[in-house]
């Protein structure tokens, strides 16, 4: 399995971006189900692409694990469990299929569970002032964003969400483990796509905000179990937030 949290789409032409992105979404929504074959030529006529750009699709679907090619066989649709669960074009794309969203939603969930109280108990023994000091205005300013009055409003919440994302990303950077900074871009598209898809509110709960603000206090004070525990009170307000949506 490939672990490539960074974004792919910066990295590709458009045409290539376009018909990797249709391909992936056809894949994972089952639309080309498991063991489903097609060839180059296939691609060249349904996108009116060149052979070396639909050379270029299969190689992208193959380091994702979403298919695989033998000269025999020609271009075989895996399944799932080869698929490159971590890279953010996956997630973007199982998403975005009705038949995944909410697994989705509940593994990235469930990964958060599992890995942010950890990093936030290092951070509190392993940030640095200046990580610490950003951590408690990053919570200010989500707490500030979420009292306006015009706190629905596209602009806001699109700043809500930047500081959220840089909220949790600096967490799992202070902790100062490079396997949990690197799963940031990944994980924490479930903050991005709630905003995307609308499934879920871009202004957390007050307990949600308190909890943020509770995690910054405690990594700067130094309380790895205050640290956690604040942690665990924000997934548990999250999932809260999923279940009553």
């Amino acid at each position: 399995m490939v672990l490539s949290p960074a974004p792919r789409e910066a990295s590709v032409p458009p045409l290539l971006s376009a018909v990797l992105d249709q391909l992936g979404q056809d894949i994972v929504s089952r639309k080309m189900p498991e063991d489903h074959t097609f060839t180059l030529r296939d691609l060249s006529v349904r996108f009116g692409i060149s052979r070396t750009v639909a050379r270029e699709a299969m190689r992208a679907l193959e380091q994702l694990g979403l298919v695989s090619s033998s000269r025999r066989v020609g271009i075989r649709v895996l399944p799932e469990r080869d698929w490159a669960v971590f890279d953010r074009a996956v997630i973007k794309w199982r998403w975005a299929s009705e038949a995944h969203r909410s697994r989705q939603l509940h593994e990235l969930n469930q990964l958060r569970y599992a890995v942010e109280p950890l990093a936030a108990g290092l951070a509190s023994r392993r940030s640095t002032p200046a990580q610490a000091q950003t951590l408690l205005q990053v919570a200010q300013e989500m707490e500030g964003l979420a009292a306006r009055p015009d706190a629905d409003t596209e602009e806001v919440r699109a700043q809500f969400l930047e500081a959220d994302k840089r909220f949790h990303t600096l967490v799992l950077e202070a902790s100062g483990n490079h396997m949990f900074a690197a799963l940031a871009p990944s994980i924490l598209l479930q903050v991005e796509a709630r905003t995307r898809y609308g499934d879920l509110p871009v202004i957390p709960s007050p307990a949600s905000l308190t909890a943020h603000a509770d995690v910054a206090r405690a990594i700067a004070a130094g309380d790895a179990a205050a640290a956690e525990e604040a942690t665990q009170r924000v997934m548990h307000e999250f999932e809260h937030t999923i279940y009553d949506s």
